[in-house]
């Protein structure tokens, strides 16, 4: 078999870009295939901010107990997965428009995290404690 059969058999439409045999532009994968997925693996790792009684922010490691922060959470992810396809300004898009937009209601003392008494440490990541099986599946398996 040829590197040119092991590609993918899709067309291009006038712009160049990929269309799949019913002449659609096909969906892009998924890089994270949960919300969860992508608190543990992405956002608590590289929004580390100070949480609980030191720092005066506030963050639950139940996050998806909470479901205005399961509703952010959310949107922020579907958010980062269209925008990181945009090599040239997704990212600062994203931090601009949806992080820096959330994150602050989502740690405000007041917000939805009030109650919890989470904390960490300055530098380390955002508190997260594992949901229950089964409650985030991956969506990239169900497509």
């Amino acid at each position: 078999m040829s590197y040119e059969d092991d590609m993918r058999d899709d067309e291009l439409d006038e712009q160049g870009t990929a269309v799949d045999d019913a002449g659609e532009t096909p969906e892009p994968d998924l890089f994270y295939g949960s919300v969860d997925e992508f608190v543990r693996e992405y956002l608590i790792k590289v929004y580390r901010r100070p949480v609980g009684a030191q720092g005066g922010m506030k963050w639950a490691a139940r996050w998806w107990e909470y479901p205005e922060a399961l509703s952010r959470l959310d949107a922020l992810w579907r958010a980062w997965e269209h925008l990181r396809l945009d090599p040239a300004t997704g990212m600062s898009v994203w931090w601009r428009d949806h992080a820096d937009h959330h994150m602050p209601a989502l740690l405000s003392p007041n917000g939805p995290f009030a109650a919890s008494d989470d904390q960490n440490k300055r530098g380390e990541p955002l508190p997260y404690e594992a949901p229950p099986a089964g409650l985030f599946p991956d969506m990239r398996r169900l497509t």
